[in-house]
C-alpha cells in the first residue's frame, strides 16, 4: 500500500522499520540515499541525546540545576528569575523568553547575524515564568549546546562522535558552528537518512545500541516523555527537544475504524524539522519512520505524511 502512496509525494526518502528491521525504504534518487542533507531541526533531539548522555555520564548536573551554574554573569541580570532557569525549561523550551523563532528583533535569524550567538540569547527578556508556557526557540538550544560543551571540554560534535554518532556507525555528518566555535543546537547538521533511521531506533531500544547502553533507559524515557502542551498552531505535546503525540489525536476525523471499530490509539514522538524532516518512533508497533524532503521548487512539502497516510496503514496492524 505504502508503494502507491510515497512515491507520488516526492519526498527525498522516507524509511520504515520495525524491531530494527527496514520494511520499506524510498528515495528520490541515489544521491538521497548517499548524500548527507540538512535535517534543519532534528539537530534539537540529537543535541537532547547527547545531553543525557552527558547527564548518565555526570558530565552534566540534574535537570533540575540553574543556568547560572554556567552563565554566572546572570545573577547580576535585572530579572531576578534569569538565572533560576534550568536545564529542563530549556530542554522543554519553557525557560519563558521573549522570542520570535522566525521573525522580528528576537528570532533565530537575527541570532545567526550576532556576533555572539548565545550571549543574544541570554539576553532576551523574560516574558513568561519559566517553566509555565512553551515558546518555540532555536536560541535555548545554542545555549544547551554551548553548556555541554563547557562541561564536557570537547566541542559538541567531538563529544557526538565519541559517545553517539561512533558507537552507530556514523561518520558521514557536517555540523555548522556559531562564532564561538559552538556547534549549533538548534539547526545546522546534516546526516544521511539511514543514520536518522539507527538514531530512531536507538530511542525504541531504550537507548541500547548492539548489546551497548548508550543513553539510560531512564533518560530516554525521561526526555521523550510529554513536559508541556505545545502552543499553537502545533498541537500534542512538547518533551526535551522532542514532539509527542497521538494517532489518532483529538482534531483528527478518524474515530473508528473497519466495522465501527474504534481505531486504536498510537502514542508516538517525534523529531521534526523545517521543510519536512522527521523522525517518528512509535513504541507499540516497535517502529520507527524517517521522511526526509528539501522543499524543491518553493514547494511547501506534505507536512502531515505520517498522520494522514503512514499512520492510518500502520494502525490497521494493532
Amino acid at each position: 500500500m505504502l508503494q502507491q502512496i510515497i512515491p507520488p509525494l516526492d519526498l527525498r526518502s522516507c524509511l520504515l522499520s520495525v524491531r530494527g528491521e527496514i520494511i520499506y525504504e524510498h528515495y528520490r534518487n541515489q544521491e538521497a540515499a548517499t548524500h548527507i542533507a540538512k535535517v534543519n531541526s532534528c539537530t534539537k533531539s540529537v543535541l537532547s541525546a547527547l545531553i543525557c548522555i552527558a547527564m548518565d555520564q555526570g558530565v552534566l548536573p540534574e535537570a533540575d540545576t540553574p543556568i547560572s551554574t554556567f552563565f554566572p554573569q546572570l545573577l547580576s541580570d535585572p530579572d531576578p528569575r534569569k538565572p533560576e532557569i534550568t536545564l529542563e525549561q530549556l530542554l522543554t523550551m519553557t525557560a519563558g523568553f521573549n522570542w520570535d523563532e522566525f521573525g522580528g528583533q528576537n528570532s533565530f535569524p537575527r541570532m545567526t547575524r550576532t556576533d555572539h550567538w548565545v550571549n543574544f540569547a541570554l539576553e532576551q527578556r523574560l516574558s513568561h515564568v519559566p517553566g509555565t508556557y512553551m515558546e518555540y526557540n532555536s536560541g535555548v538550544s545554542q545555549i544547551l549546546s554551548a553548556i555541554l560543551m563547557q562541561s564536557s571540554g570537547m566541542s559538541v560534535a567531538e563529544f557526538a562522535e565519541r559517545y553517539l554518532f561512533g558507537p552507530l556507525g556514523i561518520q558521514q555528518y557536517d555540523w555548522e558552528s556559531d562564532p564561538q566555535g559552538v556547534h549549533t543546537g538548534g539547526f545546522g547538521l546534516k546526516m544521511l537518512p539511514g543514520d536518522l533511521l539507527k538514531f530512531g531506533n536507538l530511542f525504541l531500544q531504550q537507548g541500547v545500541w548492539n548489546g551497548q547502553s548508550l543513553i539510560s533507559s531512564d533518560l530516554v524515557c525521561r526526555s521523550t516523555k510529554p513536559a508541556i502542551t505545545v502552543t499553537p498552531p502545533n498541537h500534542g505535546r512538547y518533551a526535551w527537544h522532542w514532539w509527542v503525540d497521538d494517532y489518532p489525536n483529538e482534531t483528527s476525523e478518524a474515530g473508528t475504524g473497519n466495522a465501527g471499530h474504534p481505531t486504536p490509539i498510537l502514542h508516538y514522538y517525534y523529531a521534526r524539522g523545517f521543510g519536512g524532516q522527521f523522525i517518528y518512533i512509535v513504541p507499540a508497533l516497535e517502529l520507527v519512520a524517517v521522511l526526509t524532503n528539501d522543499k524543491r521548487k518553493k514547494e511547501k512539502p506534505p507536512l502531515d505524511v505520517f498522520p494522514k497516510r503512514i499512520a492510518p496503514q500502520l494502525a490497521k496492524l494493532l
